[in-house]
């Protein structure tokens, strides 16, 4: 919807398509749905989802046997972004390097966009 020709959408690192690979194949899900709602203290967060089947609206990114679908209304917020999986001592997780992010929490769990021209 919002790609550029010869582009994806999203990209992951191989740690993130390796995790969301195992993910599927766990429960034979179709992919793991991204998208972003209002919430958190810098205003958005990031949602993600396990899918059965994709919406005929759905970006469809595939790398490495993982399948991210990026929700409708989302994808102009999350184009260019990288999505990585992190381990740590305290915690594991997917950690979404974005640039279109203009500020994000402490937490690192909500995140705001520079608002579009107009609103």
């Amino acid at each position: 919807m919002f790609g550029i020709p010869g582009k994806q959408a999203v990209t992951m690192t191989p740690k993130a398509a390796a995790q969301i690979a195992k993910l599927m194949a766990k429960d034979g899900h179709a992919g793991l749905r991204i998208g972003v709602k209002k919430g958190g203290c810098a205003g958005m967060e990031y949602t993600m989802e396990y899918v059965d089947a994709p919406d005929p609206n759905d970006e469809v990114v595939e790398q490495d046997g993982a399948r991210i679908l990026i929700a409708p209304m989302a994808q102009m917020f999350l184009f260019g972004t990288e999505i990585d999986y992190e381990v740590t001592l305290l915690e594991s997780g997917f950690k979404f390097n974005n640039p279109n992010v203009t500020e994000a929490c402490g937490c690192g769990e909500s995140i705001s966009f520079k608002e579009a021209p107009g609103t």
